[in-house]
C-alpha cells in the first residue's frame, strides 16, 4: 500500500483556500490535514470550526484534524460537527485520554493521538489498540517551516514496533519538516502517513510535489 499524503492547509494561501482544497482535491493526495491551534497549547493560533466547515464544503477527500489545544474533550462534537473525519488530539493535552479517544469514537470519527517530541512512544501502550492514528510530530507543534528532528525516524521504529507487538491497526503519521529525503527515511522507518505543509504549498508545482511524495 502506497503512503498516504495530507497536505497541511495551514501552510495554503488564506486568501484563496478554495483555490488551494481544489488543488488537493484533483491531486494525488489522499488526506486534508488541518492544524488547529488555540494559542494556549501552542503559542499560535490557526482557525476554527467557521474554516473547517468552508473547507469541507469543497474537499473530496477526507479531513484529518490535529488539534493542539487544551481541553480538546470540550470540542469533540462540535469538530464532528465541522466535518471532522479523523481526530487527532495531543497526549500532553488529555487528563483522561482514553475517554476522549472514546469520545472521538462514539461522535463517528476515527481517533489520533499526537505526540511531541519530548514524549516517548511508551506512553501509548495502554490505548493502542483503541487507536486509528498515532502522529508523531518532529517539529515542535506551533508553527510550520521549522527544521525535522531527525529522533522522529527512531519514534517512528517504535511504535512500528508496539502496532506489530499489540496488533493495532493504528497508521502511524509523521508531521512537520517533511520534504522528499525525510520523507524516505519515515517510511522506511514504518510510516504510514505523511503531512506536508510548507515543502507542498512553498514549491514551483504543488500537484507534481504531492505526487514525487506519493512515489516515495
Amino acid at each position: 500500500m502506497s503512503v498516504i499524503i495530507a497536505p497541511s492547509v495551514l501552510s495554503c494561501d488564506f486568501a484563496n483556500v478554495q483555490r488551494d482544497v481544489e488543488m488537493i482535491n484533483i491531486s494525488d493526495a489522499d488526506w486534508f490535514h488541518v492544524d488547529v491551534m488555540d494559542g494556549v497549547f501552542v503559542p499560535n493560533i490557526s482557525f476554527g470550526f467557521p474554516v473547517i466547515k468552508a473547507i469541507k464544503k469543497h474537499a473530496k477527500k477526507p479531513l484529518d484534524v490535529h488539534i493542539m489545544i487544551e481541553n480538546p474533550d470540550d470540542y469533540v462534537t462540535q469538530f464532528k460537527e465541522a466535518g471532522t473525519d479523523i481526530l487527532t488530539v495531543h497526549y500532553e493535552a488529555c487528563r483522561h485520554l482514553h475517554r476522549t479517544i472514546q469520545n472521538i469514537k462514539a461522535n463517528g470519527m476515527q481517533a489520533g493521538v499526537a505526540l511531541n517530541p519530548h514524549t516517548p512512544v511508551s506512553v501509548l501502550v495502554d490505548v493502542i489498540k483503541d487507536l486509528d492514528l498515532v502522529l508523531i510530530m518532529s517539529v515542535n507543534p506551533g508553527f510550520g517551516g521549522q527544521k525535522f528532528i531527525t529522533n522522529a525516524i527512531e519514534k517512528v521504529k517504535q511504535a512500528a514496533e508496539l502496532i506489530k507487538r499489540t496488533g493495532s491497526n493504528a497508521k502511524i503519521e509523521v508531521d512537520g519538516g517533511v520534504n522528499l529525503e525525510t520523507g524516505k527515511l519515515l517510511i522506511e522507518a514504518g510510516a504510514n502517513a505523511l503531512v506536508a505543509g510548507s515543502f507542498v504549498f512553498g514549491s514551483d508545482n504543488p500537484t507534481e510535489t504531492i505526487s514525487k511524495l506519493k512515489q516515495l
